[in-house]
């Protein structure tokens, strides 16, 4: 494996190789370079590596080499700059792309010029020879040749960048597009296998992003973004396998989208539904399932109607139309109709399934489910208004065959309506994601529909009839799909006809004991004769006789139900103890297996750091033993090379050789090469010597000689350069001199015009030079007025700035001066009001002091006293009088001394003892400013208190004594 210092060399050295035509050789040294761990850090250099690479694994067509490369090339960037990979991949699927197509030019080209190579014979020999030994033709023996590789490639090209990109989060979009890029080479070339594969592909990354979650850079569904992409994808799946008529595999598609919106329990948005929808009515269609299609279409109609702002009323009334020829296409009867039970378990399990993806509840539950059938399909398309968009014809086709009875007539009015509903149809012009719509489609199941319904009609009224007249009233078959079409109906018990082709007639009805006349014949005898034995034999009055005979019954009914209570609470007591024991025990073996389980897990955590660390040295020693055998592998072969070049043999054998034996040897090798290559050296020099100094002595007289000869050939040269310079200045002289006499008739002509021209020139100066001097003096006087102005301008600005600072100090003082004026007038005030408040508490307290002694002098006359609720040991007088005058009645509700009295309350008992002061006193300044409420609240709450005490301690006194 080559080695390179840096990553520009590796990339150097295969474009040498890729010049001289190796291509082999630069691939394989790219690849060891790729898959080298030394150069794991990621660069600028390794991304035009990479883009090298997959150009010759292109040109080689190397898949496996190109996958493992970008297997490596991952690892190597995905955590510093992933949209390089994606770089490279997109880079790799172009080249990819550009070359089948390249081949696929080329093939149509060959067979081209095949063509048209000679206009007389029609195959070359070659050809002809070709064809009879292998059996093709010219265009398939080219395809295989030249397009086939390429197209594999392709192939494979798609696989292994969905392969690489499948769980990785950054790529999502990438990954996508790979895909949708696979489902249109799938597409474009009609590749049926490799879609089903491409398919499968799909389904099993989905499948695995699931299965495995632990994954560090697994995509998340649950993100709108991710969900998107992987939506759009299965929907261009869908349309894809629509288009490539692979209905089993749209099926599966479907399948697919139902499950992924129901692992993430959302539904898509509208215009996917539709799309969703429009391929599912497609698929029901072509498999023949009239009413999943019907339902398909029911659904269709809705969303375009509740989301599609744009649809005009034909297109509704074709969606519309289309739902409910749908609807009437389905067969009248169940197909079901004497099936095993475990065929109707497989079509109800079916049946679910499929109505599933028609709701696409996802979310849906097994008691939740709706059976779908032909009856409410109808009703809900009356229900949800589709009847009053479809267009006229429709509607009467649909009363005609639902609603009206005309048994002889029936085929009559369908039959003109049938054909003008054959001709309606074509591409929507506003609901882009519906297919074309072609409502002749559901004519022939309209005319099974309309036969049948004659059948049912003709069979209620007649109970015979003749084949030719039954022919002659159904004009849409002849008779034998008439019997093959009524055969199919009375087998799934829709009718009941025989055929007899002796008379020539139909009979309708049958007695059998299979008919729906005779079937429930014995119930229905057993509830007549009950019946008749009810009227003949009323009921008689034995309630009496009962009651009297089972007089004890209610008593022993009660006694087994309090019996069975008893016995039911002594089992739900046992088995709650019972569990509860369980309980503890699941526990405490719970505790244990947690314990042991941690215990265990400890041990194997230290086990496997003991293991890494042993492992991780003998890999060390190992690496080191492998490094030291290779440098000395290396030097046994430098040593051999060198033994080979000059005859000889190594002394040492390689399998016993170690690093310092060879390192020895090498050594003592290049000191005996250097002193052989001295001793070469000193014996070629002196040869080399020897031999010059032959030479120049042979060289010395031939030398002199050419040197003779060649100065007297540069010597008669000389002498005829000299002479031709001579002749030419003589010439130039000659010719100078002619000149002067000529330019000499002239001068005085040059004087004149050279005169005046000067003076022209000195006037201009003279002008130009007193215009720039009056200009200058301009500038300055116009510069000197402008600095005049600026200075005024400065002088007013730093005027008007003193004057403004001048009158924010005099306001500032005017401002301060007010301060100190208001807190000393706030100070006045406080100290007014401070005075005030002393006055009222003095006040107050004189006020509660005359209370106390009142009080005192009240319980000093009482003499039985009454106990409040609050507090018994208090004593009350009993022989006070009712009525006391004021200060009694005002006594008479206040509390016990020994209860907090609120303020309010003292001021009312204050107030009927005598007349307080007026409230302009407390409040004489005439403020509403009032003291701080902590100082009031203090200074009122002490005097009451001590009151209470002292009245208190006094009752108590009372009571001693």
């Amino acid at each position: 494996m080559a080695t390179f210092a840096r990553p520009e060399n590796a990339l150097k050295r295969a474009e040498e190789l890729i010049n001289v035509g190796q291509k082999q050789e630069a691939l394989e040294a790219l690849h060891s370079f790729i898959t080298s761990r030394r150069y794991r850090a990621w660069t600028r250099t390794h991304e035009k590596i990479m883009f090298k690479y997959v150009e010759l694994c292109v040109d080689m067509r190397r898949g496996r080499h190109a996958k493992d490369g970008l297997i490596q090339y991952r690892g190597i960037c995905q955590q510093v700059n992933i949209s390089s990979l994606e770089e490279v991949i997109k880079h790799f699927m172009q080249l990819s792309t550009e070359k089948a197509e390249l081949a696929r030019s080329q093939a149509q080209a060959l067979e081209e010029a095949l063509d048209v190579d000679d206009l007389e014979a029609d195959k070359r020999p070659e050809d002809l020879l070709l064809s009879y030994v292998s059996g093709e033709k010219g265009k398939d023996r080219s395809d295989r040749e030249l397009v086939t590789p390429w197209f594999k490639f392709l192939w494979e090209t798609y696989r292994s960048v969905l392969e690489i990109l499948r769980n990785n989060s950054r790529l999502e979009a990438l990954y996508a597009m790979t895909a949708h890029r696979a489902f249109q080479f799938c597409k474009q070339y009609k590749r049926t296998t490799e879609f089903r594969r491409l398919c499968e592909i799909i389904r099993n990354h989905l499948a695995n992003l699931n299965k495995y979650r632990d994954q560090r850079d697994r995509p998340d569904l649950t993100l709108p973004e991710s969900l998107q992409l992987y939506l759009d994808t299965r929907f261009e799946q869908l349309k894809v396998a629509t288009e490539l008529e692979l209905w089993q595999e749209a099926f599966r598609s479907i399948e697919d989208i139902f499950g992924l919106m129901c692992m993430v329990k959302k539904t898509p948005k509208s215009s996917l539904m539709v799309v969703y929808y429009s391929k599912l009515s497609e698929i029901f269609w072509m498999s023949s399932n009239h009413l999943y299609h019907a339902y398909a279409w029911l659904k269709l109609f809705s969303l375009q109607k509740s989301f599609n702002k744009n649809l005009n009323h034909k297109d509704l009334q074709m969606i519309a139309s289309s739902a409910v020829l749908a609807a009437l296409s389905v067969t009248p009867y169940d197909r079901s109709y004497g099936a095993s039970h475990l065929e109707l378990g497989n079509e109800k399990e079916r049946n679910f399934r499929v109505a599933n993806l028609i709701a696409f509840d996802v979310e849906s539950k097994p008691e939740n489910r709706e059976v779908l059938c032909r009856s409410s399909l109808l009703l809900d398309l009356v229900a949800k208004g589709v009847m009053n968009c479809v267009a006229q014809e429709v509607k009467d086709l649909y009363h005609i065959l639902e609603h009206e009875f005309l048994p002889l007539h029936l085929a009559l009015q369908v039959q003109p309506l049938l054909t003008k509903i054959s001709k309606i149809g074509g591409k929507l012009a506003s609901a882009s994601s519906v297919p074309e719509v072609h409502l002749s489609q559901y004519v022939p199941s309209l005319e099974k529909l309309a036969a049948l319904r004659l059948l049912q009609r003709v069979s209620q009224v007649y109970q015979t009839i003749t084949i030719e007249n039954l022919s002659n009233i159904i004009p849409f078959f002849d008779f034998p799909m008439v019997e093959k079409i009524s055969v199919d109906a009375v087998k799934n018990n829709f009718l009941s006809m025989k055929v007899n082709y002796r008379k020539g007639a139909i009979f309708f009805g049958s007695k059998s004991l299979e008919s729906e006349g005779l079937q429930d014949h014995l119930s229905t005898l057993a509830e007549s004769l009950s019946k008749s034995r009810v009227m003949i034999y009323p009921p008689g009055k034995g309630t009496p006789k009962l009651g009297e005979s089972l007089s004890d019954l209610v008593e022993v009914v009660e006694k087994e139900h309090k019996r069975l209570l008893a016995r039911k609470s002594i089992i739900e007591k046992r088995k709650e103890e019972q569990e509860r024991q369980l309980l503890e025990m699941e526990r405490e073996e719970e505790a244990k297996k947690l314990k042991l389980q941690k215990i265990t897990e400890e041990a194997e955590q230290k086990r496997l750091a003991i293991e890494f660390e042993q492992m991780k040295n003998q890999r060390i020693r190992r690496e080191i033993e492998e490094r030291e055998l290779e440098e000395a592998q290396a030097l046994l072969q430098e040593a051999e090379k060198r033994g080979k070049k000059k005859g000889k043999k190594t002394v040492l054998e390689g399998e016993k050789l170690t690093k310092q034996s060879l390192m020895d040897l090498a050594v003592s090798e290049q000191l005996r090469e250097k002193q052989e290559m001295e001793k070469r050296l000193q014996k070629l020099g002196k040869t080399m010597d020897y031999l010059e100094r032959a030479k120049r002595e042979e060289a010395a007289p031939v030398i002199e000689a050419t040197f003779q000869k060649r100065l007297e050939d540069e010597k008669v040269h000389h002498e005829l350069e000299h002479q031709r310079e001579v002749d030419l200045s003589r010439q130039r002289h000659a010719g100078d001199l002619e000149e002067k006499r000529r330019l000499s008739r002239i001068l005085e002509n040059k004087n004149v015009f050279q005169e005046r021209v000067v003076n022209c020139r000195k006037a201009e100066r003279d002008r130009l030079r007193k215009e720039r001097e009056e200009t200058i003096s301009n500038i300055i006087q116009s510069r000197k007025q402008e600095r005049e102005a600026k200075r005024k301008i400065i002088y007013f600005l730093q005027t008007e700035e003193e004057r403004q600072r001048k009158a924010r100090e005099e306001e500032e003082a005017r401002k301060l001066e007010e301060m100190e004026r208001r807190k000393k007038e706030e100070a006045e005030r406080k100290a007014k009001l401070d005075e005030i408040a002393e006055k009222q508490r003095q006040r107050e307290r004189e006020l509660e002091e005359k209370e106390r002694q009142r009080r005192e002098e009240l319980f000093g006359r009482s003499v039985a006293p009454v106990l409040p609720k609050a507090d018994l040991s208090t004593p009350r007088p009993a022989d006070a009088p009712p009525t006391a005058g004021p200060a009694a009645a005002a006594a008479a509700p206040a509390p016990g001394p020994a209860k907090f009295v609120p303020r309010f309350r003292r001021a009312g008992a204050e107030a009927a003892a005598q007349a307080p002061p007026p409230a302009a006193d407390k409040w004489s300044s005439g403020s509403r400013a009032e003291p701080p409420a902590g100082d009031r609240w203090r200074d009122d709450r002490k005097p009451a208190a001590a009151a209470g005490t002292k009245s208190w301690m006094s009752s108590r006194e009372e009571r001693r004594r």
